[in-house]
């Protein structure tokens, strides 16, 4: 595997990059597009800061071998979590409940509740998680998300795995 010669600090920093574009297109599609988010495209969202940190603060710190592993270990835990969120996205996607409604919409909470109630409710996102708004090569943001978390937990095994740490 020619990629993993690189460094763990430069491995680290790569996957920092990457979350960090993807936080951007997500941002892109809801700001420049209007696709709002549902509640769960959020917690996604939660799961991508979290890794970008954590390998942003991996590569900034360059750790040896155990250090490695255990950062590579967090960044799996939360890849699991974020994945687990976007696969129960996939599934209600593909079988939508017959209340498919999984929070108001923005409108609804900013004409009915004063600024200061709904910031935080803003930030829970809004919208119906198992409408698919969008799609690229058949597969909706919950779908590509998936993949995405699937991938950063091959990385994170395969960053145990590695016989050399920094």
């Amino acid at each position: 595997m020619q990629a993993f010669a690189f460094s763990s600090r430069a491995l680290f920093l790569g996957l920092f990059a990457v979350c960090a574009g993807l936080l951007g297109f997500g941002l892109y599609l809801q700001h420049a597009v209007g696709l709002e988010p549902c509640p769960m495209c959020i917690m996604q969202r939660y799961a991508f800061v979290a890794i970008a940190l954590t390998a942003l603060v991996a590569g900034l710190h360059a750790p040896r071998r155990s250090g490695t592993r255990a950062y590579a270990a967090v960044i799996l835990l939360l890849a699991l979590a974020g994945g687990g969120v976007a696969l129960r996205q996939t599934w209600m996607q593909l079988y939508p409940p017959e209340f498919a409604e999984c929070g108001p919409d923005l409108e609804f909470m900013l004409g009915s509740f004063p600024l200061a109630d709904a910031l935080p409710m803003i930030f829970q996102g809004a919208g119906d998680c198992s409408k698919v708004d969008w799609a690229f090569l058949g597969l909706s943001i919950a779908n590509w998300s998936l993949v995405c978390l699937t991938l950063v937990a091959v990385f994170a095994i395969a960053m145990m795995a590695r016989k050399r740490g920094g």
